[in-house]
């Protein structure tokens, strides 16, 4: 497999973001994604205006890869203490605490929080009902798993046609769930009106 440079990820998400554009997307108020290399450079290029949020669901994920099962349990609920933290400035006291407890051990851990630190704090401008709302990518993750699962259990495909249609038929029965609203998206969406209303779509405001 050839090993894709950064420069050239940043290009290629370039130029999703510029069809999307063009084809009448007009701003961005907050892009959340689990750390695809190149596409910070891209959003910030195409949409200035936009705030990046790194997915914490997958920063804890990640994070948890270099933890023995016998200690996730409490390398977690230490991670977890720096995202539920009300303020910037009480997630960065979290953040030293668990460099203190755990940082001698997994010192991998604290350098990829800090290295992605910028990235990983926007959603805590926000109020605290909508967080989640903001800071994970789950509805996404869900579709992957629906779709990894269909290919698991199929097994074998003797045609690129039947692996097609095994995976539209799972996106055609993940798609009846989409019509659900996102937990406390009402608020969230009240909010979003608030923060950026000089950009919010006019037919969107009462």
């Amino acid at each position: 497999m050839r090993y894709v440079q950064a420069s050239e990820r940043a290009k290629y998400w370039l130029s999703v973001l510029t069809e999307l554009k063009n084809r009448g997307l007009k701003d961005i108020f907050i892009l959340c994604a689990d750390g695809l290399k190149g596409l910070p450079e891209a959003v910030e290029a195409t949409f200035p205006k936009a705030t990046f949020q790194t997915c914490v669901v997958h920063m804890v994920r990640h994070s948890l890869n270099y933890v023995p099962y016998t200690e996730r349990k409490a390398v977690a609920a230490d991670l977890k203490k720096i995202y539920h933290s009300d303020t910037v400035e009480l997630a960065e006291q979290a953040l030293d605490d668990f460099e203190l407890t755990w940082g001698d051990k997994y010192a991998a851990i604290v350098r990829s929080w800090r290295n992605n630190w910028e990235k990983i704090i926007p959603f805590l401008d926000f109020p605290k009902e909508i967080r989640s709302a903001i800071y994970t990518t789950n509805i996404i993750e869900s579709l992957n798993r629906t779709l990894r699962k269909s290919v698991k259990n199929r097994g074998h495909f003797s045609t690129e046609d039947g692996l097609m249609k095994v995976l539209y038929l799972a996106i055609q029965g993940a798609s009846k769930k989409w019509t659900m609203p996102i937990r406390d998206w009402k608020l969230a969406f009240n909010h979003f009106a608030i923060m950026f209303e000089d950009r919010f779509p006019k037919n969107f405001l009462p």
